[in-house]
């Protein structure tokens, strides 16, 4: 594919994610700025924390334990650990963007933004497009994502006072009604559907009985992986 071809498809990826998803997960993490506010932490590091950690749960982690004054390693070991979860993401996105051409160092580039919104999005959208057009699209979105909403974590630096707490509190719960909502649209089968019913009735169980990090994974685990085999023995069954 040619540079202008490359252009054409990056800015294309810039519009799929101007349209709705970006100016989402802009929005949700705009009460990060707050977090740094309230952690004594200066506005470029709200914004930097965005575009190196990128994923909300995360900057969470972060913004909360520097506020706990924890010690430095401890803090890059508990975000290292949160972002376990982003590694099925990671598989499932990573071989859609490969090709015979394609670098290693590209492909590791591409995983610092496979987070749930561009994981979602990536899901619905890659498989409808030429596999050598799908590296500069990803791009294209990625950047677009990230780049909006690491200027909206500043923004919410400078107006944690004027925006009541329910209000950030109500900002931080966009990312995930998204999510849902971007998961229930790209749903193909019933295991899909199940997979969706089963996280929904098993979260709060996690949360309560796992935490740490850990019940993200636990609920891929047993809710996913119960949805897939049910599925799995559904078709079998029928065949």
């Amino acid at each position: 594919m040619n540079p202008e071809e490359d252009r054409r498809w990056f800015l294309a990826g810039a519009r799929q994610a101007f349209a709705g998803p970006a100016w989402y997960v802009a929005l949700s993490l705009m009460s990060t700025g707050a977090l740094a506010r309230a952690a004594d932490m200066p506005p470029g590091a709200a914004m930097l924390a965005t575009a190196l950690i990128w994923a909300g749960p995360g900057q969470i982690l972060f913004f909360g334990a520097i506020a706990a004054k924890t010690a430095p390693a401890t803090i890059a070991f508990a975000v290292s650990l949160s972002s376990v979860r982003l590694l099925p993401m990671c598989l499932s996105v990573l071989p859609m963007l490969r090709g015979e051409r394609s670098r290693r160092l590209t492909l590791l580039f591409a995983s610092h933004f496979i987070a749930v919104t561009v994981w979602t999005e990536s899901l619905r959208r890659l498989p409808e497009i030429d596999k050598a057009r799908r590296p500069p699209f990803f791009f294209g979105f990625a950047l677009a994502c990230i780049g909006l909403t690491t200027l909206t974590s500043g923004l919410g630096y400078w107006l944690t006072a004027a925006v009541p707490a329910p209000l950030a509190a109500g900002l931080m719960m966009l990312s995930p009604i998204y999510f849902l909502a971007a998961t229930a649209r790209a749903a193909r089968d019933g295991s899909d559907w199940l997979a969706i019913g089963a996280g929904a009735a098993l979260a709060p169980l996690t949360q309560i009985f796992v935490g740490g990090g850990f019940d993200l994974m636990i609920l891929a685990l047993v809710g996913g992986g119960g949805a897939w085999l049910a599925g799995f023995y559904a078709r079998r069954t029928a065949a």
